[in-house]
Order: structure tokens, then sequence, then C-alpha cells
């Protein structure tokens, strides 16, 4: 009596209906004798009635029960859910699962070899490892901006300068710290993310395995799948985090906007000499040596500063030559003043010397002449 649950309604119906001695099965269609020759007669008013109008009700019926499981709340699922588990019929829909598996293809085809890692990933995590920013010591970052500082020819501007890069040196670390907190930061909340989610992955197919067969390779293989899709966020986030790092670097350990610093007095002395030698602004070695040690920088320094300073003579003409001419002037007021200057001196000097009529000082042998 159980089976006539699983029977088209009609039989179901028919079945509570008072029996005569026949069963069900034995008469064609599935209906009682009174029932018989129904389908033959016409419909009413000349309407045909379509063929598993019953079996298309029944498959309305699923897809609305389908439909509402969204609306169902935790208890109800879960009340179905023990259900379906306790049904004596489960292990018959396991087995028909299992040959509809088999026969649509939808195991894993073979093992599934692991996919070479992505060499963007390993291109940023490079740079974060040799930055600094990433790896397990915290204070990664100091050591990574003084090699940055070193690479950059920070240690040598010399004493006019040290203070300033000094503190160019104390901002540089605090801002690469800062970056350093936000990406571990934003990196635990990425691999908690992922790992919740997939922790869930893993025990809704288990639950479903229950049910369907789902092996644990599939298991595995649905989670490398989703770690695969959550790369991507890691990927923006390292990438963010070196193009943060690149603009940093770029603005505190920048080679060209170091040779913009260089102190007022090593600016002065390097213009003079450029444009006092202003029809061949090119030293010498031995030039170069003396205005490396008269600035505190090195020769490569200098040579670079000349090379720059041409450029720019030759691009605004116009005003390399008005100041051009201020430090011609300023270089022969200079001169002036120490023309006067020495002038001053040799007379001060000549009228310290002179012997005068009334003061004029006893010499030794003056006062010993008696002996």
């Amino acid at each position: 009596m159980e089976d006539q649950r699983y029977q088209h309604p009609v039989a179901s119906v028919a079945s509570a209906m008072p029996q005569t001695g026949t069963t069900l099965g034995q008469h064609p269609g599935g209906m009682p004798p009174h029932m018989q020759g129904m389908d033959n007669r016409p419909p009413p008013d000349g309407q045909q009635q379509p063929e598993g109008e019953g079996r298309k009700q029944d498959i309305g019926d699923i897809l609305q029960q389908i439909m509402t499981i969204t609306d169902q709340s935790l208890d109800e699922a879960q009340a179905r859910k023990h259900t379906l588990n306790c049904h004596r019929m489960k292990p018959a829909l396991f087995s028909v699962l299992c040959e509809i598996k088999e026969k649509t293809v939808l195991s894993i085809r073979g093992a599934q070899e692991d996919e070479p890692p992505d060499p963007q990933l390993m291109r940023l995590d490079n740079m974060l490892l040799a930055e600094g920013v990433a790896g397990p010591e915290k204070g990664g970052g100091s050591a990574a901006a003084a090699a940055a500082a070193a690479a950059s020819g920070i240690d040598e501007w010399g004493s006019p300068g040290q203070a300033d890069n000094t503190i160019e040196h104390s901002d540089y670390r605090a801002k690469l710290a800062q970056i350093r907190q936000i990406y571990h930061t934003e990196l635990e909340k990425y691999e908690q993310a992922c790992n919740e989610f997939t922790m869930h992955v893993r025990s809704l197919l288990k639950e479903q395995s229950q049910i369907r067969p789902i092996t644990q390779k599939e298991i595995d293989r649905m989670v490398s799948i989703i770690r695969r899709k959550f790369n991507a966020i890691q990927v923006q986030l390292k990438q963010s985090t070196c193009e943060a790092i690149m603009i940093l670097r770029s603005r505190y350990l920048d080679n060209r906007r170091k040779r913009r610093n260089f102190s007022k007095q090593a600016t002065e002395v390097l213009n003079e000499y450029f444009y006092s030698h202003l029809s061949n602004p090119y030293p010498s070695e031995e030039a170069k040596e003396e205005l490396a040690r008269k600035c505190g920088i090195t020769v490569s320094q200098v040579s670079n500063w000349f090379g720059n300073k041409r450029i720019r003579f030759k691009k605004n003409i116009g005003k390399a030559q008005e100041e051009a001419n201020q430090y011609a002037a300023k270089t022969a007021a200079a001169a002036a003043a120490a023309q006067q200057l020495s002038q001053a001196t040799s007379a001060s000097h000549d009228n310290a010397s002179s012997p005068g009529d009334s003061g004029t000082p006893t010499t030794p042998t003056q006062g010993y002449s008696e002996f």
C-alpha cells in the first residue's frame, strides 16, 4: 500500500474508492470499472483533453516546491532534510543518481594536474619581498629603505644635505611602514574570507554527498577552482601595493630629484664655474675633483650636474643668458670688492712699517751702543 503514494493522483483517488475485488493494475489506464471508457468520450464543448495533463500538473507542483525552498525557514529546511535522510527510499535514490552520473560522464576525467603558479603573482611577490613589505619580519621595511637609499646614492651627498636626507629617510620609512600595515591588514581579510568561503563549500558538498555521489577529489577540485577565482583579488591587492611603493620611491628616492637638492653653497659654486667658463662649460677631471671637494659631492654628481645644466641652458637661452649676466655682475662686484680690500690692507701695512719723526722706536743696538 505504501507504493501507492508514488502513483498518479488519479490512481490515488481511485484506490480510496470502494473496490469490487479487482486490483487497480488489472484495468487498462489504471481506473476502476465504473470509470472505464471515460477517456473515449469526447470532452464537453468539443475540446480535446491533452495527454499527460496530470503528469504536467505533478511537474508543476514539484517546480513550485523547488521555487519555495528559498522562502523556507531554517527549521523547515532542517525538518525536510531530516525527513529525506530518514526516508526508506534514500538508498535507491542514491543508486539512481550514481547511474545517471556514470552515464553523463560527470565524474573527473583522470587525475587533474597541478597548474603552474601565476607568473604575475610571482613577480609581485618578489617585489614585495625585496621592498620588505611581504614576509614574516615586521621590521623589514627599514632594511629595504636603507638598501633603496644606498642604491639611489643618497649617502654620497656629504655633510651639506645630511640633515635633510636624514629627515627624508625617516619619512620614507614611516610611509613604507604604513603601506606594509595596510597590506597585511587587507591580506588577512582576504585570506579569512577565502578560508571561510572554501570551508562553507566543503561542508556543503560533504552534506550533499549523503544524497548524491560526490568524491573527495571532486571537493578538492572545486575548492581549488574557488581559490583561483580568489587569486584575482590577491593580484589586485598586491599590484596596488606595488604601485604605492613605486610612487613612494619616486617621491623620496629618485636620483633626479636628489640632484636638484644640492645645498645652496654647492649650487653657487657650480653655477659660478659654469658661467665663468661659458665658452667651454666642460670642466676637466681635475676641475671636477676640485668642485666635488668644494661642494661635498662626488665627481659623478658633478658630471651629471654639468650635463643637465648645459641641456637646460640650450633649451632656454634667454633666461640662461640673463642668469649668466647676473653671475658676471656678481663676480665683477666680488672682484672689485676684493681689490679694494687688498688695496686697503696694503696701505695700512705700509703706514705701519714706515718710520716717523717723533714716534721712532728705540732699536736694541741704540740701547747697547755704549758697550
